[in-house]
């Protein structure tokens, strides 16, 4: 287990709360892994807390879905099957191909100018090899993107995917960083027809680069 450090004192805030959203990080960023154990006892010391705070977050991660309890041997982090992935994935092919087709009709200057930026700072992340920045710009990329579709329960479904979503891309780019460049294309190419409001090639182009992504870990599995 990687030591997850000392956790920061909010007072706005009560301490199992920030020991929850401490280890609910952990999990999403990658540091606690799937398969990995999770030990109370460890935990509280690298946290600095006591074990009811951990005791309380790991039950509430245990209901979200990211640990699981094996009887008589622990929590440990939930894995990300094979079928997780096909399943959110496809999903997220078809509400973001959406999200595209309405952003080329209904996006604004600034939608642009937005999507713009964070192409650019992903480009910028990839030349540095900073894992972490590709990863909050090709999420920042897609949250603007749904944005630009000006359809607010459109948003609220696929931001209700965000945090599974997260946990694939971490993969993504932390083991493979080479599918970077792929992303910088295609999140060219659907930035490209929301400029021309094509809209019938931007869901096409959106629904695409998602599938790509399906595929990648599809390959990984052979």
């Amino acid at each position: 287990m990687k030591d997850l450090g000392m956790i920061q004192m909010d007072s706005h805030k009560p301490l199992r709360d920030i020991v929850f959203e401490t280890l609910r990080e952990a999990i999403l960023e990658g540091k606690l892994t799937p398969g990995e154990r999770v030990m109370e006892v460890q935990l509280a010391e690298q946290l600095g807390v006591s074990r009811t705070p951990v005791r309380e977050a790991i039950r509430k991660l245990e209901l979200e879905g990211l640990l699981v309890m094996v009887p008589r041997k622990g929590a440990y982090v939930a894995d990300v099957s094979l079928k997780d992935v096909i399943d959110v994935l496809e999903v997220r092919a078809s509400l973001e191909g959406l999200a595209a087709s309405l952003g080329a009709e209904r996006r604004e200057p600034l939608d642009i100018e937005l999507l713009e930026d964070t192409t650019r700072e992903l480009i910028k992340c990839v030349q540095d090899k900073d894992t972490e920045g590709m990863i909050k710009s090709d999420a920042a990329f897609h949250d603007i993107l749904l944005k630009a579709s000006k359809n607010d329960k459109l948003t609220n479904i696929v931001e209700g995917l965000r945090d599974q979503v997260h946990r694939f891309r971490v993969i993504y780019f932390t083991e493979y960083e080479e599918n970077a460049k792929k992303l910088i294309e295609e999140h060219e190419e659907i930035l490209g027809y929301l400029r021309d409001q094509d809209t019938a090639k931007a869901q096409e182009s959106a629904e695409f680069h998602i599938y790509n992504i399906r595929n990648f870990f599809i390959d990984q599995e052979k």
